[in-house]
């Protein structure tokens, strides 16, 4: 057991940097109870993943090992499904640092942004690009856009402008296996096949994803 474990953060680390795989107590402990304090688990690591492919080499590591992995974006949920459980045999895939504009179509309207951008920050640059992104909730400078996608986020302006499933054209997603899957498009009419995208759209967490466009 302990040769496996020493065999994943060797991969982890290779990932992401040892900088970011945090298995310290002190350092672990902000990420392990859900925001309201009713949740509580243990991991066996903290994971930070910068780009697509770290995310990608993460969960193919975790899925070769077998290590279960819990995805968590801004912690401000309600039902703890961004909390691992008290077996501490998981490893927690921290979204934040990816959170980055990745593009912006003012002509368009799109804009394709990171997983780990804060609601509020893809708010800020929409604003920017003189565009509008409806999305809005209490919780906007926190949570991160790609859990307001995994949970289908209303937010205060859903009778208008709809659930966030409604505002995705397009998704960059990490598979459960480690393979990444371009899904990103622009089109607002696109009847090429199956819309693969709305498969991912309020999984909750239960398929590993990235970056996205809104």
């Amino acid at each position: 057991m302990m040769d496996k474990r020493a065999t994943l953060q060797a991969r982890l680390e290779a990932a992401v940097g040892k900088a970011h795989v945090l298995t310290a107590a002190a350092d672990c402990a902000p990420y392990l109870t859900d925001w309201r304090g009713r949740f509580h688990g243990r991991a066996l690591a903290i994971v930070r993943p910068g780009s697509t492919a770290e995310v990608a080499a993460v969960v193919r590591a975790c899925a070769e090992s077998g290590t279960p992995l819990v995805p968590q974006g801004g912690n401000t949920g309600h039902c703890g499904g961004a909390t691992p459980d008290a077996s501490g045999e998981a490893v927690l895939l921290l979204l934040t640092r990816l959170g980055r504009v990745r593009a912006v179509d003012a002509q368009n309207g799109t804009m394709t942004v990171e997983a780990g951008m804060t609601l509020a920050a893809v708010q800020e640059a929409a604003t920017a690009a003189g565009l509008y992104f409806p999305l809005s909730l209490a919780a906007e400078g926190s949570c991160t856009i790609g859990g307001n996608i995994a949970t289908n986020a209303g937010g205060t302006a859903v009778l208008r402008f709809g659930n966030t499933r409604e505002l995705v054209l397009g998704l960059e997603v990490v598979l459960a296996d480690g393979r990444v899957w371009d899904g990103l498009r622009g089109l607002r009419k696109d009847n090429t096949g199956y819309d693969l995208k709305q498969l991912f759209i309020g999984a909750e967490g239960t398929l590993v994803w990235s970056p996205r466009r809104c």
